[in-house]
């Protein structure tokens, strides 16, 4: 078995599957270390909604046989009030979009070993060479990448991970079959993604339900352990509890039953990034804060972060006479802030206001975009700070204060 290799990735997610991709279509020897079993695989890391928009699957060539319904408009909820915005999507079956990622990889050139939970970098004269994984067993490469996710074995033990507890967003999702999709006192969700803000079902965070079909859908919830989370959840309630509370209370779930093995757990961190690359090293994908801290939308940020890394690995070794210093793999860190998540500061702003706003300012939020242009949501999205003024009032005053003390006890909090 080949021990040395062009570059190692640790983790087959999408982040670590993409950049095996394109590593391995520009003709490099890449081996990818997954901690699953090839036959269960992604049987433990099946975790994601994959909820997902046009834009992704035509950049990266996802085929249409991974999708399990396509969507027209994007649905906000709050709690008495919604709003609909005509926006094409998907909604992924995660398991076989990971899948397809492996195999197509493969037929690339790109190695897999599973059953190879990593460990620990290989460091010599300061430099990590390679990775440690199932105890003793080593490979070595002039590259090595962290794909593992919020876990960052390696990334924490060189010092580049940040990730900080009190940051940790966790969800839960169901699939459930019988629900009522076009309720009377709801909006119309067939062929739609509907994202819910309400503390009363999502404290500190959003719920949602992806239609898939019929009257099958994808039903979860989402939050962080934040001030509101504090102000409004209820004594003694876990994640599961608040999907449960949510289901039987909502009408559209009156007749609705889950689908035996399809129960989703995840976690990402909601925060700016800080270190993400060192000499001969890379963290991609939730390794860094990497998903969409407004939506939570990660796919296509974590394919895009898998190929930013891949353009930078392919510019130090395309020359053999570049050493993969931190110096030389610069342009990862360029291109995640240009390509992966641009304006961070302010959508990070944005999902702290959005987090921290009352019931009522939700029911506000809605009137204003049903009453705003459709123009006004989506620049707010990419971080606009006109239009995320346009959404803001003098009422929002002691809003900003209560999000700027609460950024400020997030980033003294100890990771």
């Amino acid at each position: 078995m080949n021990e040395d290799y062009d570059v190692v990735i640790a983790g087959a997610g999408p982040a670590g599957g993409q950049c095996a991709r394109d590593l391995a279509t520009r003709g490099y020897d890449v081996v990818v270390l997954e901690t699953e079993g090839e036959d269960e695989f992604p049987k433990q890391s099946n975790k994601s909604t994959a909820g997902t928009f046009p834009s992704m699957m035509a950049s990266f060539g996802i085929p249409d046989d991974v999708v399990q319904q396509y969507t027209d408009s994007v649905v906000l909820e709050s709690p008495n009030d919604w709003y609909v915005q005509e926006q094409p999507g998907a909604v992924l079956d995660f398991a076989k979009f990971k899948r397809f990622l492996v195999e197509d990889s493969r037929e690339e050139g790109a190695a897999y070993r599973f059953d190879a939970r990593a460990t620990a970098p290989i460091v010599e004269d300061g430099e990590p060479v390679g990775v440690r994984y199932n105890g003793d067993e080593a490979v070595y490469a002039d590259i090595v990448i962290d794909a593992t996710g919020p876990a960052a074995p390696l990334a924490k033990q060189l010092d580049v991970s940040d990730l900080e507890r009190e940051n940790h967003a966790i969800g839960i999702e169901y699939e459930l079959e019988g629900i009522d999709i076009d309720h009377p006192d709801f909006a119309d969700l067939t062929d739609a993604m509907m994202l819910r803000l309400d503390h009363d079902t999502a404290p500190g965070g959003y719920s949602w339900i992806f239609h898939t079909g019929g009257d099958t859908a994808k039903v979860g919830v989402c939050y962080i352990q934040n001030e509101s989370h504090r102000q409004y959840g209820k004594d003694n309630f876990s994640i599961d509890d608040y999907l449960t509370h949510w289901i039987d209370n909502d009408p559209r779930f009156e007749n609705a039953t889950r689908i035996e093995g399809r129960q989703h757990r995840g976690s990402a961190h909601i925060q700016p990034p800080g270190q993400i690359h060192t000499d001969r090293f890379m963290a991609i994908g939730d390794t860094v804060p990497t998903v969409d801290p407004l939506w939570g939308e990660g796919i296509h940020t974590c394919m895009k972060s898998g190929r930013a890394a891949a353009v930078a690995a392919d510019s130090c070794l395309k020359h053999g006479d570049v050493e993969p210093t931190a110096e030389h793999l610069e342009v990862y860190d360029t291109l995640w802030h240009r390509d992966v998540a641009p304006n961070v500061q302010s959508r990070l702003l944005m999902t702290h206001l959005l987090y921290l706003a009352s019931n009522d300012r939700y029911d506000k939020l809605m009137n204003d975009l049903n009453r705003l242009d459709d123009d006004t949501l989506a620049k707010a999205n990419k971080g606009s700070w006109r239009a995320i003024t346009k959404l803001l009032g003098v009422r929002d005053l002691s809003l900003v204060g209560r999000v700027l003390r609460e950024r400020q006890r997030w980033s003294s909090a100890p990771a």
